[in-house]
């Protein structure tokens, strides 16, 4: 902002950047003047990310404080194969009870639906809340 390449769009009422003479506001929101467009990154199909959009819970009985696995909803076997729709994360009980089946053959209800997530849910997880300045941009 100072160098003229970024405007304020929201500040900060919280904090500021000081220096001995001036005080700056907090930028919360800022424009770039110039946008380099670079190319759209997916996120990548990884134990650790699935761990993340499942909320480190079973997909099939909610709980978390069991060590987790990644399941094949429809498993291998029967022509699963390894997509963010297709993996889930599960306690070593459920994964087990589950073994070789689809949930149905099993009669285990999934509680969530396996989804590709975006990087707005992993801002959320990285930063811990959105700030209310912040909506306006990012969930249009």
């Amino acid at each position: 902002m100072i160098l003229g390449k970024a405007e304020l769009v929201a500040n900060n009422n919280h904090k500021s950047v000081r220096s001995v003479t001036v005080s700056y506001p907090w930028p919360s929101v800022i424009r770039l003047n110039d946008y380099i467009k670079l190319p759209f990154q997916k996120i990548i199909l990884t134990r650790r990310n699935i761990l993340k959009r499942d909320g480190h819970k079973c997909a099939y009985c909610g709980r978390g404080d069991l060590p987790l696995t990644i399941d094949h909803v429809i498993p291998k076997s029967k022509g699963g194969d390894e997509s963010w729709e297709n993996l889930v994360a599960a306690c070593l009980p459920c994964n087990n009870k589950k073994g070789d089946r689809t949930p149905e053959e099993a009669n285990m209800k999934i509680r969530i639906k396996p989804y590709t997530p975006n990087h707005i849910m992993f801002i959320r997880n990285y930063v811990g809340k959105v700030e209310d300045t912040w909506k306006p941009f990012l969930f249009h």
